[in-house]
């Protein structure tokens, strides 16, 4: 699997027992200005990614001989999920499970499966691309890939559920609050550093369908950059992806 991403400053580690601050690896309090939403970066790539591999097949299905525009459109759409998918299975593999294993180490033997599964997937993408990049070029074909997609959804669903229901309810007793790893604000600063999606594109993906109250919690905790510049990322995006999904996704 290529690298995309790159390590961004110190990593936040749990604190030691009854210290009420999180510590870093160089040993000073980390103490945020405003306190993250806990592993609302993971949680958001895990709803994005589900959203775009349901609607997907029936894009797929739609697509007319003539409507190149619309199977580019796809096409670019297919190829930025699956790198997101790529960056966020990295965050997990490179920051996330050394800092699990060194301190929940009964969590061990799952987070190896994980990471075996991430590489699983990997290559389960790839192949997928390649079936799209022949449904965008010959609509012929795009029944018999969109089925292969939905079949790809199912697989990422089974390692999603796990990641959720075996593996966040132990990271919050891990984790102090506080702690950056996995939330909004870490994923971006991970992606402006890395050799992929761009982070203003990443954000509107991630955000696109979430209410507009939460939305606003969530910008609250990331910088002041993002903040000003949220409204002209999400009205780029929405004239691209209206083609694909119709206005707000519909």
């Amino acid at each position: 699997m290529s690298r995309h991403l790159l390590s961004v400053g110190p990593t936040t580690v749990p604190a030691p027992q009854g210290s009420d601050t999180a510590v870093r690896r160089d040993g000073a309090s980390a103490a945020p200005a405003v306190e993250p939403l806990a592993f609302a970066g993971l949680r958001l790539v895990h709803a994005a990614v589900r959203r775009d591999l349901a609607r997907i097949p029936q894009a797929l299905r739609l697509l007319q001989p003539d409507d190149h525009e619309t199977a580019q459109a796809l096409k670019r759409h297919w190829d930025f999920v699956t790198a997101m998918v790529t960056c966020h299975h990295e965050q997990q593999d490179t920051r996330l499970w050394p800092v699990l294993r060194r301190f929940a180490p009964e969590l061990r033997l799952l987070l190896n499966w994980l990471e075996s599964d991430h590489h699983n997937l990997d290559q389960c993408f790839t192949r997928t691309t390649t079936l799209v990049g022949i449904a965008t070029r010959d609509p012929a074909s795009s029944w018999p890939v969109s089925y292969a997609v939905e079949e790809l959804a199912a697989r990422v669903e089974t390692h999603l559920r796990i990641e959720e229901r075996q593996l966040l309810p132990r990271m919050e007793g891990v984790f102090q609050p506080g702690s950056r790893i996995g939330t909004l604000p870490e994923l971006l600063d991970l992606l402006r550093f890395a050799d992929g999606p761009s982070a203003s594109d990443a954000l509107v993906w991630l955000l696109e369908g979430v209410e507009p109250a939460q939305i606003d919690r969530l910008l609250a905790d990331c910088d002041d950059e993002t903040v000003r510049h949220w409204p002209h990322w999400r009205d780029t995006y929405a004239r691209c992806t209206d083609l694909l999904w119709g206005p707000a996704g519909q």
